[in-house]
């Protein structure tokens, strides 16, 4: 982007923003109208999709579910070996650190 391409107010279009036209036909206006809108509702839509703290919460939950169950549903079985030694090797550092 050279500085050719920053508008009046400093601020850079947007990459998929077309120049508005210069025409003054009717059509041609309407059809800029249509972009510009159509441009809009992908900006909003983008906002609402990065600001949707509930949403991204469950899809990074179904997510980490995904990883830590089968297809079944049933815990992965590498976990629950994990855990298990895990839990086993606390259990048995308890009564060691006590002695």
């Amino acid at each position: 982007m050279s500085t050719s391409d920053i508008g009046v107010d400093g601020v850079a279009p947007h990459p998929t923003t077309t120049r508005p036209t210069s025409s003054s036909d009717p059509d041609a206006i309407r059809a800029d109208i249509e972009r510009t809108r159509e441009e809009l509702a992908e900006t909003v839509d983008a906002l609402h999709a990065k600001l949707d703290v509930k949403t991204q919460a469950k899809e990074r939950f179904g997510r980490a579910k995904d990883r830590v169950t089968t297809d079944a549903g049933r815990p992965r079985p590498e976990l629950v070996a994990g855990v298990l030694g895990a839990v086993l090797l606390v259990a048995g550092l308890v009564p060691w650190r006590r002695s």
